[in-house]
């Protein structure tokens, strides 16, 4: 299925898209390099509306977000193709398509599957959800509806344009980063040109009231400096504020780059050091099982808030004011404690 864009203009004979910081400039008949944006007839359409790839049931905690509804669980979606070209992609099985391929579904059809499985919100997923931008927004409308959440889990490669409608629909991000966002590392191994762009959109999504976390993957031998770390630390805590959530997260050889090690332990240990020390107050360290750097912390008083086995919340120490237990500082978290501890069957739906 195909719709009408929403994020382009005209430029003479050609379409600017305005929905990531590509910019696109397509000709007519052709498309942006996420190939399922397309200028039929001088008009932009997106050419997958609908039409998904993957959907599945997961812990909110898997995307990860561990500050914004923690222990409730997601309706994740995603479609064909991204807008970056990473040669370490772990879904390159549907980010590398190009052409249009999945199950169609309606927008209220998605929302009454999520309803239908007793998740808490709608997760925007998998691929860039940027590029599928028009569909998310239509899904998150009919959600809110339903008094269901909306979070989006993007390389943040995204526009003013698309934050501005965003805002009031979306209720959190994850940004993920990689590389210590190093721009070297993006240029040869993400295929962008900037990542000025990211961090431009971390700084209007904040503005625009929007829960922000990131993550950062570590690669090793190419993306795993200390100092760029210790930069890109100084930077969050300068722009978005100390109480950001950060995750920096294992690299798994994946796609190109087969041929990379895991992040050792001890580097991740490391970028949580220089973290802290920078000045940040809540870093995790994912992809790691049974690692305590999952937990929450009060940054007063040391004692665990939250603690998690895996993606699942296991124990809830926050009073009803998101205070610690023990000492009575504010967690920045949003959400209450979960009703129950159990874990959902993780269900793949498409």
């Amino acid at each position: 299925m195909e719709k009408e864009a929403v994020l382009w203009k005209h430029d003479g004979s050609r379409i600017v898209c305005t929905a990531c910081a590509r910019r696109c400039s397509i000709p007519k008949d052709s498309n942006g390099f996420c190939f399922v944006r397309q200028n039929r007839g001088g008009k932009l359409v997106l050419a997958n509306y609908g039409v998904l790839e993957a959907m599945q049931i997961d812990p909110i905690e898997k995307k990860p977000f561990n500050h914004f509804m923690p222990g409730t669980y997601v309706l994740g979606i995603g479609t064909s193709s991204c807008n970056w070209g990473c040669l370490f992609c772990q879904n390159h099985n549907i980010s590398k398509e190009r052409e249009i391929k999945g199950t169609e579904f309606g927008v209220e059809q998605i929302v009454d599957i999520a309803l239908e499985n007793g998740v808490d919100g709608i997760a925007y997923t998998y691929n860039e959800p940027t590029i599928f931008m028009e569909f998310v927004l239509d899904v998150a409308r009919a959600a809110h509806d339903k008094g269901l959440f909306n979070v989006f889990v993007t390389n943040g490669y995204m526009t003013k344009e698309s934050i501005c409608m965003m805002k009031g629909l979306v209720d959190a991000v994850v940004v993920n980063l990689k590389g210590n966002g190093e721009q070297k590392f993006a240029n040869k191994y993400e295929v962008v040109q900037s990542n000025e762009p990211v961090k431009e959109a971390l700084v209007e999504l904040k503005r625009a009231g929007i829960h922000v976390e990131l993550t950062d993957l570590i690669i090793p031998l190419v993306g795993d400096s200390l100092e760029e770390c210790r930069k890109l630390s100084e930077w969050v805590v300068g722009e978005l504020g100390k109480e950001t959530p950060i995750h920096f997260t294992r690299f798994y050889p994946d796609y190109k780059m087969l041929d990379f090690p895991s992040t050792p332990y001890e580097t991740l240990l490391n970028h949580h050091k220089i973290a802290v020390d920078a000045g940040l107050k809540f870093v995790y360290i994912g992809n790691v099982v049974g690692n305590g750097y999952g937990n929450t912390y009060c940054p007063s008083c040391g004692k665990v808030c939250i603690r998690r086995d895996r993606f699942s919340v296991v124990e809830w120490k926050l009073n009803k004011h998101s205070g610690c237990e023990s000492c009575a500082a504010k967690i920045p978290i949003v959400g209450e404690k979960p009703k129950t501890f159990d874990r959902k069957e993780i269900v793949c739906l498409v």
